[in-house]
């Protein structure tokens, strides 16, 4: 997918990108801290990292009003963050903690925050596109103009469920727009192993959805084309389906050691690193290395504060778990 050329930052952009950095910045130290976490045993389940992926969220994101809905897969962090979700609730929750933004029920694959409209996490692979779709027709039948961005990866476009979201998005000209992530792996396996297709997006023609496909490193790139199908889907047109080319620097899962990738092969691609492409940029248009360094100050003392927030938190609770999880509580092996 091609690269495209950003025109020279106007002092309004300058700021819209030094908020996009700190968003990203924020994101990577999140995982970052995460990792070290599940690394000393204080998180458990599975954690499938952002890191790499930035852009995509924080970009996203700023191409939606605040009351647009988000809903993704299990890789997740990103996303609830980019949305406005506090450090504190998200690192709370793989901490297991009463004070996540799940009340610790969640864990990793499952971070929601109904304040930011964020639906969610969802460990099913594909199985979140019906939902959005079901998300989207509410909107239609409320008549509020509002917009469902559902993130998906390559993989789950081989699912099923898939195919059955978009369709009935496209036979209803639902205002949904789906966004692969295309980081070039369905877990460990290779897309040439798994896409007869290698374009996603010509499957768009098949449900009359708006079709787009670019590279997902730059934030503003990611920023104005999905506004473009924002834009689309909230005219009342119909769907979109777009095909955002990303990487991840780290393994599917913290679980696995990634080697069916190259050294070499990770390096290269740390080249389009978005954190590095957005620094650059910021240096281009004389923002000064000591603001940005003092930027990343204040973001690591944030980051402190919700590993400390989380450590001192309380575990999640049985009541809670019974109250939220189970249609009603069980008392002696009865149905109360």
């Amino acid at each position: 997918m091609e690269h495209e050329h950003q025109k020279p930052l106007d002092p309004d952009e300058r700021d819209e990108l030094i908020h996009c950095y700190r968003q990203m910045f924020l994101i990577r130290r999140f995982e970052e801290e995460a990792a070290r976490g599940y690394a000393q045993d204080k998180i458990g389940g599975f954690l499938h990292l952002y890191i790499g992926q930035e852009a995509v969220a924080v970009g996203g994101s700023r191409a939606l009003q605040p009351d647009d809905y988000v809903i993704t897969t299990y890789r997740d962090h990103g996303h609830a963050l980019a949305r406005g979700m506090r450090a504190e609730a998200g690192m709370a929750e793989l901490y297991g903690r009463d004070t996540g933004c799940s009340r610790g029920m969640g864990g990793s694959m499952h971070f929601f925050d109904i304040e930011h409209h964020f639906l969610g996490g969802h460990g099913i692979v594909g199985g979140h596109v019906a939902i959005a779709a079901g998300v989207a027709f509410k909107c239609v039948y409320k008549r509020d103009k509002r917009v469902v961005v559902c993130y998906l990866g390559d993989g789950a476009t081989n699912i099923g469920g898939f195919h059955e979201g978009i369709s009935l998005a496209g036979l209803w000209k639902l205002p949904v727009v789906f966004v692969v992530e295309n980081n070039e792996y369905a877990m460990g396996t290779p897309n040439d192993r798994t896409l007869p297709v290698r374009d996603i997006t010509k499957k768009a023609e098949g449900y009359a959805a708006y079709r787009d496909r670019f590279a997902g490193d730059d934030v503003r790139v990611m920023r104005d084309r999905l506004k473009l199908a924002v834009d689309h889907a909230r005219s009342g047109q119909g769907p979109a389906l777009l095909e955002v080319s990303t990487y991840r620097f780290r393994g599917h899962s913290m679980s696995d050691p990634g080697k069916y990738r190259t050294p070499e092969e990770v390096e290269l691609r740390k080249q389009r690193d978005p954190l590095r492409i957005t620094r650059a940029q910021l240096l281009e248009a004389n923002v000064k290395d000591e603001a940005l360094a003092a930027i990343e100050a204040q973001v690591n003392t944030e980051m402190e504060a919700a590993v400390r927030f989380a450590e001192q938190s309380p575990p999640a609770t049985e009541t809670m778990m019974r109250t939220s999880v189970y249609a009603s509580q069980f008392q002696g092996g009865n149905r109360a």
